[in-house]
């Protein structure tokens, strides 16, 4: 038998799963057990769409040379 792996987690799917958990949380059927499980599912969501953000704003920064030769980081335009 051949296991599947998961597609790796984008920050698109993580924020449709996310979602998605926001919809099974408010629902007053989900169970309590059920319900744990899925906050810790959003927490480590939550890390993941975090880390991906500060990556990406990193991504937008640059490094420039001041008149006085000290660098500087900045914002890209």
């Amino acid at each position: 038998m051949t296991t599947r792996k998961p597609p790796p987690l984008t920050f698109e799917s993580a924020i449709k799963r996310l979602e998605e958990i926001v919809r099974l949380l408010e629902d007053e059927e989900t169970p309590l057990e059920r319900a744990i499980d899925l906050y810790e599912e959003g927490l480590e969501l939550s890390r993941f769409c975090s880390s991906k953000l500060k990556g990406a704003e990193a991504r937008f920064k640059k490094l420039t040379k001041a008149a006085d030769g000290q660098f500087e980081v900045t914002d890209l335009e």
